[in-house]
């Protein structure tokens, strides 16, 4: 049975859960539950603390989990990034007193405070910066005004917390960071496979939506340039032996633009539908 690790709380959960229920899998309906088992697939879910998730991964405890690029990194364990997820997408960054810093090298010397220390200590090593770390378990923002470092490190959604502290965002993004599946490196247990591509089902199902119309026969290639699908359209006769239906999936987000297309070259019946589920 594969053993799986899932965020019980934070921005991450209720996206990983809704994610793991659009690929098939039964999830918990209490949050109070910290174990559930889906027999039908051979799965069982454990609900952790996202920081605590890597470590789990990391010792084998768990075969994979699912938790932030951050997290990950920073927890320093014997695991890889399998897949990333499409959600929870965050930036990790510096910030300091308004006017007070402009670039990376002027932490030299400096005192950072941060809740991702691993993941701050390996990104400074590489960058030849010398710069003490002050590790805290929240609220980073607050340390600067009381004396304990001199700039951060933190996630950085809109910065509305960082302004109203008094602080600005300097220096280049240290992590781009989104939910991703992480295994134990060489590792292949029974059922992985099969998470990994239901997952990828899910992700193309939110991406793509299902296009439909009719065309006239001379039309098809100017058409089809516009709606190639992933591979091919799919092309059936109609009673009216002059036109045809095409079928193909488009990027959701450029849906209305191919519709006003297809209309202009001519097409009509254009049909658009949400795909629920599917395997590429």
């Amino acid at each position: 049975m594969l053993r799986v690790a899932v965020p019980n709380k934070g921005a991450l959960s209720e996206s990983a859960s809704a994610m793991l229920s659009e690929a098939g899998y039964r999830q918990r309906r209490d949050s109070r539950e910290l174990v559930m088992v889906d027999p039908d697939n051979d799965i069982e879910f454990f609900f952790l603390r996202p920081r605590d998730i890597a470590v789990y991964v990391g010792s084998g405890t768990l075969d994979v989990g699912l938790t932030g690029r951050d997290l990950f990194l920073d927890a320093q364990v014997d695991a890889e990034e399998l897949m990333s997820l499409g959600f929870g997408a965050s930036t990790f960054r510096f910030a300091g007193p308004v006017g007070e810093f402009a670039s990376l090298e002027e932490l030299n010397g400096k005192r950072i405070a941060t809740s991702y220390d691993g993941l701050l200590r390996d990104y400074l090593a590489e960058h030849g910066v010398d710069a003490s770390v002050v590790r805290l378990d929240g609220a980073v923002e607050s340390s600067v005004r009381l004396g304990v470092a001199d700039a951060i490190a933190d996630v950085v959604e809109t910065g509305t917390t960082l302004r109203a502290a008094g602080m600005e965002i300097f220096g280049e993004p240290i992590l781009k960071s989104e939910a991703v599946l992480i295994g134990r490196k060489g590792a292949n247990p029974a059922g992985l496979e099969v998470l990994k591509r239901r997952l990828k089902g899910v992700l193309v199902a939110r991406q793509y939506v299902m296009m439909d119309y009719d065309v006239r026969k001379e039309l098809v290639e100017a058409a089809a340039a516009l709606t190639p699908g992933l591979e091919s359209p799919t092309v059936s006769p109609l009673r009216d032996s002059d036109w045809v239906a095409v079928r193909s999936m488009i990027k959701k987000s450029d849906t209305n633009r191919i519709m006003d297309e297809l209309y202009d070259l001519g097409a009509r019946a254009i049909l658009v539908s949400t795909i629920h589920a599917c395997r590429i």
